[in-house]
């Protein structure tokens, strides 16, 4: 049998109660670093998505009739500005800004609507980066411990 040996109201390591270490919440505090990650290489990946729609309109070939048609040139600025946008977003959740929180929450659902409207072009990585930012969204959302002052 082993005895537990109170430490007299002191945190980890001796530390005061709240000011030891702090877990990150489980999976959501491991998410936000994955959600980082992801926004950063969606971001370049976008970059690089809308500078091939730039370059050559006969990069992507549209697949099937859509209600949403666009010129491909217009769509491959609008993916390079929301590129480097949740590229620098995904920077700054590393860095623990908490504008890039909300940032990272708000780019992530632009980037939902984009990429739906990217369909006829792509439609599984259209999928796939639809289902990687409602990820984003989750892991940013889940994470966020909202505190008030006292």
């Amino acid at each position: 049998m082993s005895q537990h040996t109170p430490t007299g109201g002191q945190g980890r390591a001796g530390t005061a109660p709240g000011k030891g270490h702090r877990s990150g919440g489980g999976i959501a505090g491991g998410g936000t670093v994955f959600a980082a990650v992801l926004l950063t290489l969606s971001g370049v990946l976008a970059v690089l998505q809308g500078i091939a729609a730039i370059a050559e309109d006969d990069v992507y070939a549209r697949v099937g009739s859509y209600v949403f048609e666009f010129d491909l040139t217009s769509w491959g600025w609008i993916h390079l500005i929301l590129g480097i946008l949740v590229a620098l977003t995904g920077v700054g959740l590393f860095k623990g800004a908490n504008w890039a929180r909300a940032a990272g929450i708000c780019l992530a659902g632009l980037s939902m609507i984009a990429n739906f409207l990217w369909l006829p072009y792509q439609p599984w990585w259209a999928l796939t980066l639809l289902a990687i930012n409602v990820f984003i969204i989750w892991a940013l959302c889940t994470s966020w411990s909202h505190t008030t002052a006292d």
